[in-house]
C-alpha cells in the first residue's frame, strides 16, 4: 500500500503569514510537497510562481472566483442569470491555473439567492449548473485540467449553499459520472442514456460524483455520515479529498466525532492515490498542530506502507 499524500490548504493553514507566497514557503518547510487554496486572485501571480518554482511545491487545486463577496456570493456555477460572470471567473481561474501548473479547479456552485426558497429555485439552479458544467468541461478538457464540484454542508457552514449534500446528484450529472467511470475502465449500465449525454464522453473533464468529486469529509459527515461506506462506494470517481475534525473544524486529531486513523486506513486499504487537503482551523500555530501528520508519516514508515 502506498502512503497517503497530504497537501496544505494555505487559505486555512499558515495564516500567521499574510502573504500566500510566503505560506507556500512555510508549507514546504513543514514538509508538504503540495498546496491548495481557495482564492488567490488578490495575490501577485509572479510572486506565487516564484514561490512554487523555488520550493518545488505542487499547486493541486484552486477555486473559481466567488463572485461579489460583499453581496453574499460564494460561487456562481448554479446561480441563474450569472452565466456570463461564471465564464469570466473560469477564465481568470484558468489564467492562474496555467501559470501555477495546477490541474484541478473547484467549480463553486454558489448560494440560493437571498429571498428565494431552496425548493422553489432548485430546478432552475440545477439546470444552470448543468449548463455551466458542460461549458467548463469543454474548456477544461482542452487544457488537460479537471473541474471538481464539492458539497458544502448547510447545517453548520452555509445554510444557503446550493450543493449541500453528497447525494445531491442531478440525473444528468449521474449520467456524466457513469461516462467518466467507464472512461476509467469501469463497467456500468447506462440505461436510457440520451444521445446528448453520450456526447459528453469526449469532453468530460468535469468528473462529478455524488460526493462532489472533491470529497470534503467534514461536510459529508455533517450532512450524511456513513463515511467509510461512502468512501468505498465513490472512491473510483473521487479526485480529491479534504479533511477536518467535526464539529469544530480543527486538526484531524483534535477532539471530535471522527476517527481519522480509521479513515486513513480505509483510504489506504482501497488504494486512494489522490491528494488529501488539510482544510482546517489550527487550534494554535499551524506548525504546532502538525503532530498528527508526523505521527502518520512515522507509522507509515514503521508499518511498511510505501
Amino acid at each position: 500500500m502506498a502512503p497517503l499524500r497530504f497537501c496544505a490548504n494555505i487559505s486555512w493553514l499558515f495564516t500567521e503569514l499574510p502573504d500566500f507566497s510566503k505560506r507556500i514557503y512555510a508549507a514546504a518547510a513543514a514538509g508538504f510537497q503540495a498546496v491548495e487554496a481557495a482564492w488567490l486572485y488578490d495575490c501577485d501571480l509572479s510572486e506565487l510562481q516564484r514561490a512554487r518554482e523555488a520550493t518545488g511545491v505542487e499547486v493541486v487545486l484552486i477555486n473559481t472566483p466567488p463572485g461579489d463577496v460583499q453581496a453574499g456570493d460564494l460561487g456562481l456555477g448554479a446561480v441563474p442569470g450569472r452565466e456570463a460572470e461564471f465564464r469570466q471567473g473560469l477564465d481568470l481561474a484558468l489564467d492562474y491555473a496555467r501559470s501555477l501548473s495546477c490541474k484541478r479547479i473547484h467549480l463553486m456552485a454558489g448560494r440560493v439567492p437571498v429571498g428565494s426558497q431552496r425548493s422553489t429555485v432548485a430546478r432552475d439552479m440545477e439546470n444552470t449548473f448543468i449548463q455551466n458544467l458542460r461549458y467548463a468541461a469543454d474548456v477544461l478538457s482542452k487544457e488537460g485540467m479537471t473541474g471538481l464540484i464539492e458539497p458544502i454542508n448547510s447545517r453548520i457552514t452555509d445554510p444557503r449553499y446550493y450543493l449541500d449534500s453528497p447525494h445531491q446528484d442531478p440525473t444528468e450529472l449521474k449520467h456524466a459520472v457513469l461516462l467518466h467511470w467507464e472512461n476509467r475502465g469501469g463497467t456500468l449500465e447506462r440505461d436510457e442514456m440520451t444521445e446528448e449525454i453520450r456526447g459528453l464522453k469526449q469532453s468530460l473533464a468535469c468528473a462529478v460524483s455524488s460526493s462532489g468529486n472533491a470529497h470534503d469529509i467534514f461536510h459529508c459527515q455533517i450532512m450524511d455520515g456513513n463515511l467509510s461506506q461512502n468512501l468505498q462506494k465513490y472512491l473510483p470517481i473521487i479526485a480529491h479529498i479534504q479533511i477536518a475534525q467535526v464539529p469544530d473544524r480543527n486538526e484531524p486529531d483534535s477532539a471530535g466525532e471522527l476517527n481519522y486513523s480509521f479513515l486513513f486506513s480505509t483510504l489506504e486499504k482501497h488504494g486512494y492515490q489522490g491528494y488529501i487537503g488539510c482544510e482546517y482551523k489550527p487550534l494554535g500555530s499551524t506548525k504546532e498542530g502538525l503532530g498528527w501528520l508526523s505521527k502518520y508519516t512515522q507509522q507509515a514508515t514503521t508499518t511498511g506502507v510505501r
